[in-house]
């Protein structure tokens, strides 16, 4: 009998054993699934910004052709992930980004409860590390966007969005607290949108040629309590894309959004810093009511599994402080891709940012573990 229990044991890891080197060995390979199959991949959720800490949680992400039969038809995906971070964060998301046949119809939609710890450094373009308040966030966002073709490569759209936000401060005498200008600690405000783009990317998920342009207008009624925001927002994202040979790949973004309206809440005010553009800044280290970026890439591509990436952009924030070209700050910096979904494009990224070095402070850093490329 414990032959049989001991063989039974050798059969089951065996068989473990065996599956995990065929995972292994597929996540692995070289050689693209061109069946265009869709793919579903149920992950330990990971990441990493300075706003948040290391992030563990779990995740899903389910890619798929609308049209599996037209090589012209984008890759749709849709992301859930759950998960909590070292710094007390946590964070709950859904992500759609759906293409409809022909790419005549793009859906994009988000859902998102946050709540995080973050440094608040003040309003401007010139904001200083000793002023640092410590403030807990929680944030609901629900944005729904369709667009569609009504010309080659061009598309209109419109947008309805909700965002809710409340602010707890940390630290009882920290700037935040002490200044009247940040006394909206707790708001809401729905928005309708208008948007239109054009778009000759040859995939939207890792792009190595093709023109990127959309300009959205969103505007907030006055539906809520009074001391919400009335106003409206405007936001310009531009990129262009260049193959230089099989495996290099040039890459430009321009970037503007603008806030304009009465009783405009900080929460609102367009921030310099993500894990997308101007990498190595917090995350609203510098805001204000106009945001103005750009960035470029190099972007190199080892073989379908593995590629590195370089970048450099500047950028600037105005409306508290004045406009200026001597304002713009730099940043630079290098990254690590793997694609777990060559043929799609879809890609885990390890980036590395440097920023600034201002007077008495440190030079302004950060590293990155994200889903997608930054643009």
């Amino acid at each position: 009998m414990k032959k049989i229990y001991f063989l039974l044991l050798f059969i089951l890891l065996s068989g473990s054993s065996f599956a995990q080197m065929k995972l292994i060995k597929k996540l692995l390979s070289n050689e693209k699934d061109t069946s265009r199959k869709a793919s579903f991949l149920p992950i330990p959720s990971f990441g990493y910004a300075q706003e948040t800490g290391f992030q563990f949680g779990v995740g899903a992400i389910v890619g798929f052709y609308a049209d599996r039969l037209d090589t012209t038809n984008r890759p749709s995906s849709l992301t859930l992930n759950l998960n909590y971070s070292t710094l007390k964060a946590y964070n709950m998301s859904s992500l759609v980004d759906i293409w409809g046949k022909g790419n005549k119809l793009h859906y994009i939609g988000e859902l998102r409860f946050k709540r995080m710890p973050f440094n608040f450094y003040g309003v401007g373009n010139n904001t200083q590390e000793q002023n640092e308040d410590k403030l807990i966030q929680q944030q609901i966002k629900v944005l729904l966007q369709a667009e569609k073709q009504l010309l080659p490569k061009v598309y209109t759209g419109v947008s309805l969005g909700f965002e809710n936000y409340e602010y707890k401060d940390v630290v009882a005498d920290g700037i935040f607290n002490a200044n009247p200008y940040y006394s909206n600690r707790t708001g809401s405000v729905l928005y309708l949108g208008l948007s239109q783009g054009y778009d000759s990317r040859n995939n939207n998920n890792y792009t190595t040629k093709g023109f990127f342009a959309r300009g959205t207008y969103q505007y907030a009624p006055n539906i809520f309590s009074e001391g919400n925001f009335i106003g409206s927002q405007i936001k310009v994202d531009v990129r262009n894309f260049w193959r230089l040979n099989k495996s290099f790949v040039i890459g430009v973004q321009g970037l503007y959004n603008t806030v304009m309206g009465n009783n405009t809440p900080v929460y609102l005010l367009p921030q310099m810093g993500n894990d997308e553009i101007m990498r190595g800044y917090y995350g609203g280290r510098y805001r204000d009511k106009n945001l103005l970026a750009f960035q470029g890439e190099l972007r190199y591509r080892y073989n379908n599994r593995f590629g590195a990436t370089a970048f450099a952009g500047t950028g600037t924030v105005w409306g508290f402080d004045e406009f200026s070209t001597n304002s713009f700050k730099p940043n630079y910096g290098a990254g690590f891709r793997y694609f777990f979904d060559p043929e799609k494009g879809i890609s885990v990224r390890l980036d590395y940012g440097v920023g600034e070095k201002r007077l008495n402070e440190k030079r302004q850093s950060g590293f990155y573990i994200s889903i997608s490329e930054a643009f």
